[in-house]
């Protein structure tokens, strides 16, 4: 007789319990109350976006955040009561900010100017009355808040990117000249795109204030990419080459084995810029000017004569095959310490030194890049780093 063997039973399901299903009921209320909110969230975003004309992801120019701290600002309600006469409807600090900048132009552009001359002139003004954002004890009161727009730039004299470009923007359109505030895809550097004779060119004073050897002035797109990057999609195609500086300023060499002599001139002259056009060249001419800028850059590092000096160079395409050699150097001293400091100063420090010490220093033998700071090279070091 045969076993039958039953197959296990699955054992009884108990009911749920009443906890379980309150527990389930708060996290489903829950879902609820976050979709709705995200949903009201997103709608609410969407009428901001709708009122600004920008989609979400989409480049603009103004109100975009420069290192989650510095915003691109539009001034045009300055530059239009500057070229209407009108500033009854500006702020108080626009109607400062409009008087700075008026004077600045009453100063440095004459009616018989070109937009490329005017450019120019406002150019060589920022690079040399301005600063970056540090200083001995920065800026008293600080001007952090400042450093981003035209009334701290030209208060203080002292300025981040964001600042620089929103100025000569601000210039530009107050002289009636196209511009537009550039910046890069990561959003922590901005610099500005100027149209003259219909065409589009980079100009980034930040990065040329500290030496204003025009190394960024006046760039097309070719140039400009080496060091930047942006949104080529939302800005304006800068191709133009005529009025970039090196081109307007390049002397002609026609032996390209007088360049190393060419070049230790600009250096004994202390020139930041040297522009040399080779009209033609061919590809083997320029490997042989390329080793010789290589072997006088190897020159330059190994310290001696020219000190710390630094030096970079490229090829700008002009027409045709004229190309010319843009050759930038910096690292050359700006008087005994850097500062600002005026010949009946100078003598007051002099005889106030003396007076305490019996003698005034050499100041020829003073290192200012010495490492023993006082509290206020401490700030200016902090503020800049």
């Amino acid at each position: 007789m045969t076993e039958q063997i039953n197959a296990p039973q699955a054992p009884a399901k108990a009911g749920t319990p009443p906890l379980l299903w309150v527990l389930l009921a708060a996290v489903l209320v829950a879902a609820l109350v976050s979709c709705v909110f995200a949903y009201r969230t997103n709608q609410d975003m969407k009428a901001v976006l709708a009122e600004t004309g920008v989609s979400a992801g989409e480049t603009r120019e103004d109100d975009v955040t420069i290192m989650d701290q510095y915003v691109i600002r539009s001034t045009l309600p300055i530059s239009d009561a500057y070229k209407s006469g009108d500033d009854s409807k500006l702020t108080d600090r626009e109607k400062e900010t409009l008087e700075m900048a008026a004077a600045v132009l009453d100063e440095i552009i004459t009616e018989d100017m070109t937009d490329y001359e005017k450019e120019l002139a406002v150019y060589d003004w920022m690079t040399h009355s301005l600063q970056y954002d540090t200083g001995v004890l920065q800026v008293i009161p600080r001007t952090e808040a400042d450093a981003d727009n035209p009334y701290g730039t030209l208060k203080y004299h002292n300025a981040v990117c964001v600042g620089y470009a929103t100025t000569f923007r601000m210039f530009m359109q107050m002289l009636d000249i196209d511009c537009m505030v550039v910046h890069n895809t990561d959003a922590y550097h901005s610099w500005d795109l100027v149209k003259l004779d219909d065409e589009w060119y980079h100009v980034d004073i930040y990065s040329d204030q500290d030496s204003g050897n025009y190394a960024n002035f006046n760039m097309n797109d070719e140039a400009c990419a080496q060091g930047h990057d942006w949104d080529r999609d939302f800005f304006p195609a800068a191709e133009g080459t005529k009025y970039n500086y090196a081109i307007q300023n390049a002397q002609t060499v026609e032996d390209i084995y007088a360049v190393p002599g060419l070049v230790k001139a600009a250096l004994d002259e202390e020139s930041g810029s040297l522009f040399l056009s080779f009209d033609p060249i061919d590809e083997a001419h320029a490997q042989q000017v390329e080793t010789m800028m290589d072997g006088i850059q190897s020159f330059l590092y190994d310290g001696g004569t020219y000190g710390d000096l630094w030096m970079e160079w490229r090829w700008i395409h002009a027409a045709g095959n004229q190309y010319v050699l843009a050759v930038y150097i910096s690292g050359f001293e700006d008087g005994n310490s850097g500062y600002d400091i005026s010949d009946e100063d100078q003598e007051k420090i002099d005889a106030a030194i003396a007076d305490a010490f019996g003698s005034s220093p050499d100041w020829e033998d003073v290192d200012y890049e010495s490492g023993d700071m006082g509290e206020g090279d401490a700030v200016a070091e902090e503020a800049a780093g």
